[in-house]
């Protein structure tokens, strides 16, 4: 059994210190990496794998389920094991599965090893925001935070990039194997380096909360595959959807009960009394939303409408998410001096709001890097805003072992609002995509001269290519077509960034409803 280590012991100096939180970063990079880093991949993982579309996108899925079925009880898992422990078997759960990923010889294959690695992975989140944080003395974590946030808020954008990059010069399996290296020797610091502490009662194993646990995988792992394929899937006209929205209402309800009832709860619901982290996992829930929701709409918009190339398109977020990292220390250091994080999670809703108006007036089908550079920029300042402030105000009036049990509240809620957020996104692509294109069809009326001229000086350019009439006015009617399609396509874009900003700007009087805590927020409380 491992010693118990007070709080205090835990803060370390000098070059351990720096090994500790290098090992922290390095792994909360690593599984946030990993949730877009396959989105490049997916074409040449369905060419090598002979799988379909539908099969691929479980890829995505399953590593997202089993996340955030992790989240939640990673506070009780530390508790159990220790955190050392608990943080080290994760690296190599994760390191293992993403040699085998690499290995796989199918598509099923494939997602049930994503499945443990995201078991992996989800632990390392939560737990590398702990070590970071205890690792520093209070006067220092709010750089500490700071420092753990980077990882955050950059990790998803790294993904793309990096994965286009792996997958251009080498092949797929190679998003997977570059973590094998880095998981070795983080998993050799951690055992070297980590201190961890044990607190709570070790249960055994007839006391273990396990209706808790079945519960809780129910309704989270079917609310994340609904919110995954319900888009390709037609929503509630397909059974499966219907049935699994079922689970998740009857899972969530009975997860309650048990966890209000039992005595061992596997995750404390009475937490949520206290009234700033109700507020603050609703910011985190918009946070999750507005970050990832971002994050995939420009790659789209970039690749599918300006033709770029995977890497191209991740390079473009790479300048703001820098300035998000620059930002980070500096309201960090800004909330250690006392200013209230309401002011900047204000200020920061309101900057967001102004990047996706900025990008709602800018998107046309000949938009270059110039005309989004700044306003990206703008994201990541509006990002650095959000981050560390609604992290601290969340668990600001909170104390002891409650900060962990809030910060797997916030964790998790920060993901299911990415996962709605792609959801409805890709909803909303769709059917603004279809509505427009319905009007513009009805503008384009075939006995008005403009559109006869059209079509008429297409039919010249393919005759002149040695087209027949009657095949050249057939390629024009396409090109039409593509033109209308293409157009009613950026016009569903700019209704989604529209509606984005109405919801950030919505949630400004939120900040209102803050409780003052403490004058000076102790970042060490948001990082457990």
């Amino acid at each position: 059994m491992t010693a118990t280590v007070g709080e205090d012991d835990l803060v370390e100096y000098g070059f351990r210190r720096v090994i500790i939180t290098i090992t922290a970063v390095l792994c909360a990079l690593l599984e946030i990496v990993d949730t877009t880093i396959v989105n490049v991949a997916l074409t040449n993982m369905r060419g090598s794998l002979g799988a379909t579309l539908t099969d691929v996108a479980w890829v995505i899925t399953a590593y997202a389920i089993a996340n955030v079925i992790v989240i939640p009880m990673t506070s009780w898992l530390s508790q159990q094991f220790g955190r050392k422990n608990y943080f080290a078997v994760s690296i190599i759960i994760f390191t293992t599965a993403s040699f085998l990923c690499g290995n796989a010889t199918n598509i099923w294959e494939l997602v049930a090893f994503r499945f443990i690695q995201g078991l992996g992975g989800g632990a390392l989140l939560v737990t590398a925001q702990t070590i970071i944080t205890e690792s520093y003395p209070i006067a220092k974590r709010g750089m500490a935070q700071a420092i753990y946030g980077m990882g955050v808020i950059v990790g998803p954008t790294l993904g793309p990039p990096l994965g286009g990059y792996l997958v251009d010069h080498f092949s797929w399996p190679y998003i997977f194997y570059i973590n094998i290296p880095i998981g070795i020797i983080a998993t050799l610091l951690t055992l070297t380096f980590v201190k961890s502490p044990m607190y709570g009662i070790k249960l055994k194993a007839s006391q273990v909360d396990w209706l808790g646990i079945v519960f809780l995988a129910s309704f989270v792992g079917s609310l994340q595959f609904v919110l995954e394929h319900g888009q390709q899937d037609d929503w509630f006209n397909n059974d499966l959807i219907v049935f699994l929205s079922i689970v998740t209402i009857v899972g969530l309800l009975l997860f309650i009960w048990r966890e209000l009832t039992y005595k061992h709860p596997i995750v404390n619901l009475s937490v949520l009394k206290d009234g700033n982290l109700r507020i603050g996992i609703v910011m985190c829930f918009i946070l999750g939303f507005g970050l990832y929701g971002s994050t995939l709409i420009i790659p789209i918009y970039t690749q599918s409408i300006l033709g770029w190339s995977a890497t191209d398109a991740g390079l473009l977020l790479i300048p703001g998410s820098i300035t998000t990292a620059f930002l980070m220390p500096i309201v960090g250091n800004l909330i250690q001096k006392g200013v209230p994080q309401g002011y900047l999670v204000g200020i920061g809703f309101l900057i967001f709001f102004f990047f996706t108006f900025w990008m709602y007036n800018v998107i046309t089908p000949e938009t270059g890097v110039e005309n989004m550079y700044w306003a990206l920029i703008i994201r990541g300042v509006g990002l650095g805003l959000l981050f560390v402030p609604i992290t601290t105000l969340s668990l600001s009036t909170l104390k002891g072992k409650h900060i962990g049990e809030g910060a797997a509240f916030t964790g998790m809620m920060r993901q299911l609002g990415g996962s709605f957020g792609i959801a409805i996104i890709t909803t909303g692509i769709t059917r603004f995509s279809q509505e427009h294109r319905v009007n513009l069809i009805a503008h384009l009326d075939p006995t008005r001269i403009e559109v006869q001229q059209r079509v008429a000086l297409l039919q010249r350019g393919f005759m002149s290519k040695g087209y027949s009439a009657n095949e050249s006015l057939g390629k024009a009617y396409q090109i039409l077509d593509y033109s209308v399609l293409k157009q009613s396509t950026i016009l569903s874009y700019m209704d989604i960034f529209l509606y984005l900003g109405i919801l950030f700007l919505c949630c400004i009087p939120i900040v209102f409803l803050i409780k003052k805590g403490k004058s000076k927020i102790n970042p060490a409380d948001a990082m457990h």
